[in-house]
């Protein structure tokens, strides 16, 4: 029987109660397969209910096979090293024994001769330049994953559970895990916001409120079928609203038809001109007629604005958040940044960036690429200020804003609105309410916590709190702006930049994201 993994009728809760999904079925064969939905919506709980590292509330999870997990982040232990991760240090011992003549008859019968060549091999795969003794802690974070990537491989299980496997890695990195999975040939369970490595799925699972859909497709045949989807959404919803109105339409003209009704009748029973016994047989008989075409008219009405209202949850899902960047000023040409002759780092004897040199006019809009480790977050951290150059000089000639991947402009422990207040002292009640409406958060939305907010709402009310006054500074500095975002939130800030008019200086590894902003520009670091 193919290997395979059958979730049934699973229902899970998060601690404070909140539920995820309830009734779950949902079945991944061995094939490629993207788990793609808003954060929070219980993708990485999957995940942890098919390792067992969570326990449903009801329901069962039955796997036929092997799997093995890409964790998102690694942490090492003391001596930890590489053989200790893909669990190949008891065999290399071994061989380590065998090689002094000291290993007894049963552990030569058991020994695997080609774990030293298989190691190999799986570190090339992923261009580390590392060998299976080299610690974990001296490795980065980017060389981390993909040691993990590379463990995986190495242990070759039916099925690959990857969680957001390019957050953090460079451009070589996701190129790594893109060809892996390109080539994969066993059951893969992807939860990404990344659309490259997406489009090589086989088929992509979009998990929701409503419940989870399979699309057997790559990430394009998808986003083409959730336009399809959101079309037809619509277009119920409008019939919908047609038909409620002709209920009511209906019924108003019924009301009007039974009022004549009984204004006749009791004109004949004040001129006493028909028996009392028919008089009141007629009164009964429309009061019967009243009260049913009023239950009929009830239950149409009933049923016109429950099809209404299922058409409007649908397209809730389906439909994008915009947001709308006010316009900063900023006149063509304009002189923005300017690197002269930079060399900087944290140690003057190895400096991180060697003589580099970058104008920006406006509106310009540049990407910083490179490896990691090339410099890339030394750039930006010139530009800000929180650090000095050893040679060479920095002039920012317009105002200017950095959003991190952690947003740190906002302090969590405030709401979005004191955010804003406290960030753009100068604006009063209105203009602060005004401005995070015209990025999505309104009324009661505005008096979120900022620590309580999705990865996608934190950057969106970053983004509102540094652009949303009515002098929005005119370079915009972004520093790896879509890991930890969910699609629905990358569409949505992507929508927003290609509306903003100032200057632009990112730094990313994300190409789709790049070309849907329209660079103008890149500069690789080495």
């Amino acid at each position: 029987m193919p290997a395979h993994i059958t979730l049934s009728r699973l229902s899970f809760s998060t601690p404070d109660g909140t539920q995820l999904f309830s009734d779950l079925d949902l079945a991944f064969s061995r094939q490629r397969t993207g788990l793609v939905g808003r954060n929070g919506v219980g993708k990485s709980t999957i995940l942890g209910l098919i390792t067992g590292a969570l326990v449903p509330q009801s329901g069962s999870v039955t796997i036929d096979g092997t799997i093995g997990l890409l964790r998102q982040s690694l942490k090492a232990g003391a001596g930890e090293t590489i053989a200790d991760l893909f669990g190949a240090t008891a065999q290399r011992d071994i061989l380590a024994r065998a090689a002094a003549g000291t290993a007894s008859a049963e552990e030569l019968a058991d020994a695997d001769w080609t774990i030293e060549a298989r190691l190999d091999e799986a570190l090339a795969r992923f261009a580390l330049p590392a060998a299976a003794d080299t610690a974990l802690e001296t490795l980065s974070g980017g060389q981390r994953t993909r040691a993990m990537l590379a463990a995986l491989v190495f242990a070759d299980p039916d099925f690959l559970l990857l969680d957001e496997p390019t957050n953090n890695l460079d451009r070589d990195g996701r190129d790594a895990v893109i060809d892996l999975l390109a080539k994969w040939r066993g059951g893969a369970v992807v939860v990404s916001h990344d659309r490259e490595l997406l489009e090589t799925m086989d088929a992509i699972v979009e998990l929701t409120s409503l419940g989870a859909t399979t699309y057997g497709g790559n990430y394009s045949f998808y986003r083409e079928r959730k336009a399809i989807e959101l079309a037809a959404a619509e277009h119920d919803l409008a019939t919908a609203e047609r038909r409620t109105a002709q209920v009511e339409k209906k019924a108003q003209q019924t009301r009007e038809r039974q009022q004549k009704s009984d204004a006749a009748g009791k004109r004949k029973r004040a001129k006493g001109d028909l028996p009392k016994i028919l008089l009141n047989g007629r009164k009964s008989a429309a009061e019967n007629s009243a009260g049913e075409n009023a239950r009929l008219a009830s239950r149409l009405r009933q049923q016109a604005e429950s099809d209404a209202q299922a058409a409007r949850d649908k397209i809730e899902v389906l439909q994008h958040v915009t947001i709308a960047m006010p316009p900063t000023g900023l006149p063509v040409g304009k002189k923005v940044l300017t690197l002269d002759a930079i060399s900087a780092g944290y140690d003057p004897a190895a400096p991180v960036l060697k003589d580099v040199s970058l104008a920006i006019a406006g509106p310009e809009r540049v990407a910083i690429t490179g490896p990691n480790g090339s410099g890339k977050t030394t750039l930006l951290r010139l530009v800000t200020g929180t650090l000095e150059p050893f040679a060479g000089a920095v002039s920012v000639h317009v105002p200017h804003a950095l959003l991190d991947q952690q947003v740190s402009v906002l302090d969590p422990q405030k709401t979005v609105r004191d955010n804003f207040l406290a960030l753009n002292p100068a604006s009063d009640e209105q203009a602060c309410r005004s401005a995070l409406a015209r990025f999505k958060f309104r009324a009661d939305a505005a008096l979120k916590m900022t620590a309580s907010l999705s990865g996608g709402e934190t950057l969106r009310a970053g983004l509102a709190c540094v652009l949303g006054t009515a002098a929005p500074p005119q370079l915009l500095i972004l520093d790896e702006p879509t890991n930890h975002l969910d699609l629905e939130s990358i569409e949505a800030v992507e929508a927003g930049l290609r509306g903003y008019d100032g200057a632009l200086l990112i730094v990313s590894h994300d190409r789709p994201f790049l070309d849907a902003i329209a660079i103008t520009r890149e500069m690789a670091l080495a």
